[in-house]
């Protein structure tokens, strides 16, 4: 596991500070008027992407110059990446059913809560650029996805089937979270007006939480469940695989590990 040093921590928590206020400024701030989920949070998405990606290059070289990670550790970073925005290109969201969580999940279980954050935003990054599904909900899917590698990062050690099935139950819950955050999004900008589920300008955080609770049950929540037992699913018949494969990847790329040569390493040189 590639551990957190304390400058990458305090740029992870300026992201999620940033992501957090992204998701709940509207229950704060009311509107100005509900647009449709299309064209939710247009005005500040653009900007709010602007300083997501910087922050995310920020802790990659914040973690470089702790040697946390190396060239190697930025190398699988990117296969990973391109292999997780091609199980996208099949399972781009009909009907809830999703395969890139399936990858995301042991990665930030083996390489760690920072490598997971850094991973899950940058895979639906590139995803979005491969499937033509860039558009204002874009850094709000990034922000999602990072949490779900993060937290899989913080999950209790475990080994065998008891971490398989610490993962599959964890891998529903962040399928679950995951539509829940989706819909939060552009849900007081989209919602029906005049009716028990839309978003009420003035009204209490209580109050319009309780009917966002009402929207995501009657909208979205059946299409959330194909998510949560896709990923709990595939993660209890491939996950022992696929971990196996990553910790044999950590332990050969040694990350964090200084090279150090021995008497009979270093080369004699030669007297002519």
């Amino acid at each position: 596991m590639i551990a957190l040093r304390f400058r990458s921590a305090a740029l992870l928590a300026a992201v999620s500070g940033l992501g957090v206020f992204a998701f709940v400024w509207p229950l704060v701030v009311a509107p100005d008027g509900a647009t449709g989920a299309e064209m939710a949070h247009a005005a500040d998405a653009p900007w709010i992407f602007v300083l997501l990606l910087p922050l995310l290059m920020a802790v990659i070289l914040a973690e470089l110059a702790d040697g946390v990670i190396d060239a190697k550790a930025i190398a699988i970073l990117g296969v990973l990446v391109a292999v997780g925005s091609a199980l996208r290109l099949p399972s781009t969201g009909v009907a809830g059913f999703e395969l890139v969580f399936f990858l995301l999940i042991p990665a930030g279980r083996v390489f760690g809560r920072g490598f997971g954050f850094v991973l899950g935003a940058l895979t639906l990054f590139a995803s979005a650029l491969v499937t033509g599904g860039v558009g204002p909900w874009l850094p709000f899917q990034m922000f999602a996805a990072a949490w779900v590698g993060f937290f899989a990062g913080c999950l209790p050690p475990a080994r065998g089937r008891r971490e398989i099935a610490l993962l599959a139950a964890y891998g529903a819950v962040a399928g679950l979270a995951y539509g829940l955050a989706m819909n939060l999004w552009f849900w007081p900008f989209g919602a029906p007006t005049g009716s028990g589920l839309s978003y009420v300008p003035g009204a209490g955080i209580g109050e319009n939480l309780g009917r966002f609770w009402v929207f995501h049950l009657a909208t979205s929540f059946g299409w959330d469940l194909p998510r949560a037992a896709t990923n709990a699913v595939l993660i209890v018949v491939f996950g022992p695989a696929v971990l196996a494969a990553l910790r044999r990847v950590s332990r050969r790329a040694a990350f964090g590990v200084p090279a150090e040569f021995t008497a009979d390493e270093v080369a004699t040189p030669q007297v002519p």
